[in-house]
C-alpha cells in the first residue's frame, strides 16, 4: 500500500508563476496539493509537507524574505522539491535559497511554459529520483 504524500507549492503570487503552479498542481491533482503564495505562507504549512515545489518570477522577491529565514533554520533533508521560474536567475536564486536546507532539489528545472510532460517531471520529483 502506498501512502499518499502531502505536497506544498508555493510561489511569489505572480501572475506567470501562478500559472504554471495551476498546471503543476493539475497533474497532481489525485495528491491534492496545497498551493500558497508567500505572503500567506506560514512554517506550519511547511513543516507537513513530503514534497515542496518552489517557484518565483524574479530573484529575492521580498515576499520570499520570511522562507530565506526560515530555510536557514530548519533541515528538509529527505525530502524532495522542484522548483520553476519564468526566469533562469530565479532558478539560480532559488537553488541557492533552499541550499541550506539540504532539501533535495530535481536536477531538471521548469522555465518558460509548462511542457506536456510535466505530470512525468511531478512525478520524478515526487520520487526523489533525479
Amino acid at each position: 500500500m502506498s501512502v499518499k504524500k502531502r505536497i506544498l507549492i508555493l510561489t511569489d503570487g505572480t501572475e506567470k508563476v501562478a500559472e504554471m503552479a495551476g498546471k503543476i498542481a493539475g497533474a497532481l491533482k489525485s495528491s491534492k496539493p496545497l498551493i500558497k503564495t508567500a505572503s500567506e505562507f506560514a512554517g506550519t504549512d511547511l513543516l507537513p509537507a513530503d514534497v515542496l515545489f518552489i517557484g518565483c518570477g524574479e530573484p529575492s522577491p521580498t515576499s520570499f524574505s520570511y522562507i530565506d529565514e526560515m530555510l536557514h533554520h530548519i533541515n528538509l533533508a529527505g525530502r524532495s522539491c522542484g522548483i520553476f521560474s519564468s526566469s533562469k536567475k530565479a532558478v539560480q536564486y532559488l537553488k541557492t535559497l533552499l541550499k541550506p536546507s539540504e532539501i533535495s532539489i530535481d536536477a531538471e528545472s521548469l522555465t518558460t511554459a509548462i511542457p506536456a510532460d510535466v505530470k512525468k517531471w511531478t512525478d520524478r520529483v515526487l520520487s526523489g529520483k533525479k
